[in-house]
């Protein structure tokens, strides 16, 4: 996957489809997001020791495979840039994520 939390993306299938948000949480194992303000769904929880019982919205995992990732306010798909850098005179490689829309550097 080469989403990371922080990242603004776009739904591109399902029912929110065209909305945008920020990834709150990446689960790599399962290839799922968490994105805010998407995918809400309602819970009807208990009440517990601290916690006030009742019907609670939260965001649900969406597939990593329905976003995609916002550059500049178009969607995009993300690549990565591969370069050899000489430190000390020793090679070390620096891969670098970019934007293939733009061409510039996400991080």
């Amino acid at each position: 996957m080469k989403l990371k939390r922080g990242d603004r993306v776009v739904v591109i299938a399902g029912k929110d489809k065209g909305s945008k948000g920020k990834i709150l949480v990446c689960d790599r194992k399962n290839n799922k997001v968490i994105v805010e303000g998407i995918n809400k769904v309602t819970k009807h929880q208990k009440p517990g020791r601290g916690t006030q019982g009742g019907i609670i919205e939260k965001e649900a995992p969406i597939s990593a495979s329905n976003v995609m990732y916002l550059a500049d306010g178009k969607p995009s798909r993300i690549g990565y840039k591969v370069e050899t850098v000489v430190e000390g005179g020793k090679k070390k490689t620096v891969k670098t994520r970019i934007a293939k829309t733009t061409g510039e550097a996400i991080d």
